[in-house]
């Protein structure tokens, strides 16, 4: 029976593992970087999480909405205006497809995040417009001026610098998993 059980326990973990289920629990922090200290990084004065080799760093690379194109993969974090609209107030280009959809963000009725494909861009009377297209819809969502927008590429410890913000994951023992890390504006 124990043998059995073993080889129970040890499938589910592989079934898990292979579709990429996450078998850890992991928290999320957003925020800026307030202090950094050898391989402990603290968020917004409070959240103290650890470094590892492990840890993944990508770094968010500024570049013009010019830049994408139909096709991208693009995370588009909105805001909903009154009129019903979807205003960008994050536009990423990803490097390969990242959890398609488009949802409510951060538990807000008024703010979005669409995963998807770039249909189109175009300038519309409201400014330039994305159009995303998922499995089972699309959205346009219109670009304004004062955007965010980025592309992901690999980054490294030294961008982890103080005024830098930051969007990380963690685990039960505080040591960063990923950490997406934008330029400082200092």
């Amino acid at each position: 029976m124990a043998s059995s059980l073993r080889t129970s326990v040890f499938a589910t973990a592989v079934f898990l593992g292979f579709f990429g289920v996450e078998t850890q629990a992991q928290t999320r922090v957003r925020g800026t970087i307030t202090a950094v200290d050898g391989d402990t990084l603290t968020v917004e004065g409070k959240e103290r999480v650890a470094l590892s080799d492990k840890t993944e760093i990508v770094f968010t690379q500024p570049i013009a909405l010019s830049e994408i194109k139909p096709g991208d993969f693009l995370g588009v974090t909105s805001v909903r205006r009154p009129d019903g609209t979807l205003s960008a107030i994050e536009v990423r280009r990803f490097p390969k497809p990242v959890n398609p959809g488009h949802r409510p963000f951060d538990g807000r009725d008024d703010q979005t995040m669409t995963n998807a494909a770039v249909g189109a861009v175009v300038q519309s009377a409201s400014g330039r417009e994305l159009t995303m297209t998922y499995e089972g819809g699309a959205q346009k969502i219109v670009v304004p001026e004062g955007a965010s927008v980025s592309t992901l590429v690999s980054g490294n410890r030294g961008q982890l610098v103080l005024g830098a913000p930051v969007n990380l994951t963690h685990d039960a023992n505080r040591v960063a998993l990923r950490i997406q890390v934008s330029p400082s504006k200092k």
